[in-house]
């Protein structure tokens, strides 16, 4: 059973007529009568039946035709998509990024793609995790990149890249080796992301943490960014967390120390994807474009 003989199956079944259905598919009559006997004598049975005026679709041909229409619908879908792929003019690519984007080597995603598909609109969206998650499961952004752990019913997850998470402090005698959660506890905090608080994926596995051990983290002053906090770390008012991508960078002050967990702790970065929903073709490359731009940092460390 040929996609070639469904798709004569499906034409003739509309048009009620072998010759109507060949100039659809650019071939001749003969041909799309031989490839329904062909298929007819495949299975043992008849699938038309010649009518006063047109072709009539017998038991056999009523039961075949909506899965030889699913299969037709399927390839030229399939099809479209790859034209898309090829052409990608017009349309919108839309695209969650995790917090702190920038320091994973995603500062320039937009412009990469815009060089490559200028037709295409951009929409990128993402505050934190949490906001990125709950846009793609609402089906508002098609995909995105998220850190680890969140919300994910409904969702299909793709972890592509471990970054450690350290403590960064001001004083070189506290960073000395790898802190204790009791530590950590201990340290007057300055956190980020005071919008999402404790809902933070990062900030979620510190309190857990801190809970299996019988402590509670309060964090000693709130800011939105992390800039903000290492700023303040570094005129000594207290202590942050950073992962390593922050450490490594530049925005990150010379002066301040950093040292991981005797526990260590990860941010786990991961794509994100509604289950069971296919992307746009401009949304499908730009999520392959983001997934290769995080692999490459792995593969420059």
């Amino acid at each position: 059973m040929t996609l070639k003989q469904l798709r004569a199956l499906v034409l003739a079944a509309r048009t009620g007529s072998f010759t109507t259905a060949a100039a659809a598919m650019g071939i001749a009559q003969a041909s799309v009568s031989e490839l329904i006997r062909k298929l007819e004598d495949e299975h043992g049975t008849r699938l038309f039946t010649r009518g006063a005026r047109r072709l009539v679709l017998t038991a056999a041909g009523e039961a075949l035709l909506p899965h030889a229409e699913q299969a037709v619908l399927a390839a030229d879908e399939g099809a479209q998509a790859l034209r898309s792929v090829r052409s990608l003019h017009g349309g919108v690519a839309t695209f969650g990024l995790l917090r702190n984007a920038g320091y994973y080597l995603l500062s320039d995603l937009a412009q990469r793609f815009h060089d490559a598909y200028p037709d295409v609109r951009v929409r990128l969206i993402g505050l934190n995790s949490v906001e990125v998650a709950a846009a793609v499961a609402a089906g508002t952004v098609e995909a995105g990149l998220v850190v680890l752990p969140i919300d994910d019913e409904g969702l299909e997850v793709i972890p592509l890249l471990r970054d450690e998470v350290y403590f960064a402090t001001a004083e070189a005698d506290r960073a000395r080796e790898p802190l204790g959660i009791e530590d950590v506890a201990a340290a007057r905090l300055i956190l980020y992301d005071a919008h999402y608080g404790w809902s933070d994926p990062t900030r979620r596995q510190l309190a857990d943490r801190a809970q299996l051990a019988g402590l509670k983290l309060e964090p000693w002053i709130e800011v939105e960014h992390v800039e903000s906090a290492l700023s303040l770390v570094q005129r000594g008012i207290g202590d942050t967390i950073v992962a390593r991508a922050v450490a490594e960078s530049p925005a990150c002050p010379a002066a301040l120390h950093t040292v991981g967990l005797r526990e260590p702790l990860h941010d786990t970065i991961a794509l994100v994807r509604r289950r069971s929903a296919a992307l746009s073709p401009a949304s499908r490359e730009l999520a392959r474009l983001a997934q290769r731009m995080i692999l490459q940092r792995v593969d420059g460390r």
